[in-house]
């Protein structure tokens, strides 16, 4: 017995880093995933992982900046799974963006950025409402990035795109628990995944900043995800967890 038994959830983003790791772990859970993802051999290189292990899921290709592909990932998870109980949205421009001071930033990558990181939450929280509100239940998490509680120099347009997210959370929160439909956000400090060793080397950086003495791994993220789509966070919305070893404590 799992504590998601029976749910339903949608990963964006599902195919691989941080992703991918919720994709299994709530799969592991007990629920059944749908790994919605624009990388559709890898996100189906996922769902059959989780089948090998056992589990249900499907790959849904899906670019969460088109109002078209988020309706359409709603409507085959309820075709295939008969309800939606929970959307993760993880999928997001970060993998490879480089560095660079504010006014070296690239007019099309601020509005990329905005576009994916911003617009697609909207675009997919929009998506599943329907089906949420059918059933009188659902749970939304966001995710942001502990960028937006310190200042975090040469990645203005990341940090704003995620402080989007962020108000975009409460906004929901506020509007959609009438419907008892929980809206929540985390935000993963310095986790070594594929992405972030785009632009870190983990080899060489200093953890005196962290007070645990370490950077985090995706095991270290997955736990709050799980809490956040189970009943056990059915009184909790609105909220901003931030998941980074006490590093901005300091």
């Amino acid at each position: 017995m799992g504590i998601l038994d029976n749910k339903v959830a949608i990963v964006t983003g599902g195919s691989r880093g941080l992703g991918k790791v919720y994709c299994l772990r709530l799969a592991e859970e007990g629920a059944r995933v749908v790994v919605a993802d624009i990388l559709e051999k890898e996100a189906q290189a996922v769902v059959d992982e989780i089948k090998a292990a056992g589990g249900q899921a499907i790959a849904v290709k899906t670019d969460v900046t088109s109002e078209e592909e988020t309706v359409r990932m709603a409507e085959e998870t309820v075709k295939k799974f008969g309800s939606i109980d929970v959307l993760i949205n993880n999928a997001g421009y970060y993998y490879g963006m480089v560095r660079q001071p504010f006014y070296e930033v690239p007019v099309e990558e601020w509005d990329k950025a905005m576009l994916i990181n911003a617009k697609g939450n909207w675009l997919c929280a929009r998506a599943v409402f329907p089906q949420m509100k059918k059933q009188n239940k659902g749970k939304i998490l966001n995710i942001a990035s502990e960028a937006c509680f310190a200042p975090t120099k040469g990645f203005i347009h990341y940090t704003a795109s995620k402080w989007a997210a962020i108000g975009l959370t409460r906004v929901l929160a506020g509007e959609l628990g009438q419907y008892n439909i929980c809206v929540n956000i985390i935000a993963p400090g310095v986790i070594d995944t594929e992405a972030t060793a785009t632009y870190l080397d983990f080899e060489k950086m200093n953890t005196s900043s962290v007070p645990m003495g370490r950077f985090g791994k995706p095991d270290d993220v997955v736990g709050a995800v799980v809490f956040f789509a189970s009943d056990d966070s059915d009184f909790i919305s609105g909220q901003s967890l931030l998941i980074d070893g006490a590093r901005r404590v300091n």
